[in-house]
């Protein structure tokens, strides 16, 4: 199968079609991942480009004294009649307009076009983003070449209304269950239905009280949800088991002990047992970084908070300051009629180019 051509020096507007155009759903970036590699090899210059699985990573060592990072993911989420794209007037649709190909576009295309940078590039392009973290191409790119993973900053193309996303929230996950006796319902007295026992769980998270916290600007508002119900047996059983799970999203202040501490301190007291089965940590802004600062003020000093859990988290965990920047409104992404405001593909574009070379 011919490899599908990119022309990087395009108008990132055209490149952003040209990649939703290929078809790549979480571990099927073979395609597209073979599309970017040749584009990098053939339409950069000064740049090492190297192979992990379905992920591709380009570097320039020029000696500028200071490294950008760009990285974005080249999956999906399935495809829900929503390939090839469509344009209609300033709004692009397709699978992966917003998450975020629209944000791939514009760093292979400054990859391409930049001449002279102010520092140092690195590209990471990578795969199995969109599916468990177990699977997540950073990971392995972690594992298997942490060195290309050194910078002064990392941007990651996220969706974000092209408004820079500071940190990110933490979340973590328990499972809340019961337990009680069997019997029949027409004899429930005979019975202790541990669904019942689910109702102080309720009552305390009804009344709970989101936090809200100012981290270098950036607000995080926590929250804390159920997010799934399980329990019965069948139409005339009283249950015996029941089980409700519950999402944390938590400021970055909180470190993931002292999120699971927090719930635990929430639910204390009630006969119930709980289970962590997810966690992951969160990242603080880093705004005061001279790197992070920098890009802010090319950007017209325009940031928030970022609201959800990003691979930012993964940046700073190893010590690198990290934002989401990138074209799409996040609150399309997934859609079956996501799409993109092609003014943003430009906007973006403009920002980081005079970011990169000033």
């Amino acid at each position: 199968m011919a490899v599908p051509h990119l022309d990087l020096h395009a108008d990132p507007i055209d490149l952003t079609a040209a990649l939703v155009d290929i078809p790549s759903v979480s571990q099927d970036e073979s395609v597209i991942a073979d599309a970017v590699e040749k584009a990098l090899r053939e339409q950069t210059s000064g740049f090492e480009v190297i192979r992990s699985g379905n992920a591709v990573l380009a570097r320039t060592n020029r000696g500028l004294g200071s490294r950008v990072m760009l990285a974005g993911h080249l999956d999906t989420v399935p495809i829900a009649d929503n390939v090839p794209s469509r344009r209609e007037g300033d709004l692009m649709y397709g699978c992966g307009t917003s998450d975020m190909k629209s944000g791939d576009a514009v760093f292979l295309h400054l990859a391409a076009t930049v001449a002279e940078p102010a520092h140092d590039l690195t590209l990471v392009f990578y795969d199995c983003e969109e599916i468990a973290a177990s699977f997540n191409g950073l990971g392995r790119i972690e594992s298997d070449l942490r060195e290309w993973l050194d910078a002064d900053v990392a941007i990651l193309g996220e969706p974000t209304g092209g408004l820079i996303e500071a940190g990110c929230q933490g979340t973590l996950r328990v499972r809340i269950t019961t337990g009680g006796v069997r019997a029949h319902s027409a004899r429930s007295w005979l019975g202790d239905n541990a669904i019942h026992k689910l109702a102080p769980v309720l009552d305390r998270l009804s009344r709970y009280e989101a936090r809200s916290v100012d981290i270098d600007g950036c607000v995080y508002r926590e929250g804390l949800s159920a997010v799934r119900l399980g329990g019965g047996v069948a139409g005339n059983v009283v249950p015996d088991a029941a089980e409700i799970d519950v999402n944390f999203r938590f400021a970055p202040d909180r470190s993931p002990d002292e999120a699971l501490a927090h719930v635990q301190e929430i639910f204390a007291g009630l006969d119930i047992e709980m289970e962590l089965t997810d966690m992951s940590p969160g990242a603080l802004p880093g705004l005061s970084n001279p790197s992070a600062a920098a890009l802010v003020a090319a950007a017209d000093g325009r940031f928030r908070a970022k609201y959800g859990w990003t691979d930012v988290s993964r940046f700073a965990a190893l010590g690198i300051p990290a934002v989401n920047y990138g074209p799409g409104d996040p609150n399309v992404a997934h859609k079956r009629d996501e799409h993109v405001d092609v003014r943003h593909i430009t906007e973006v574009t403009a920002v980081l180019r005079g970011y990169l070379t000033r």
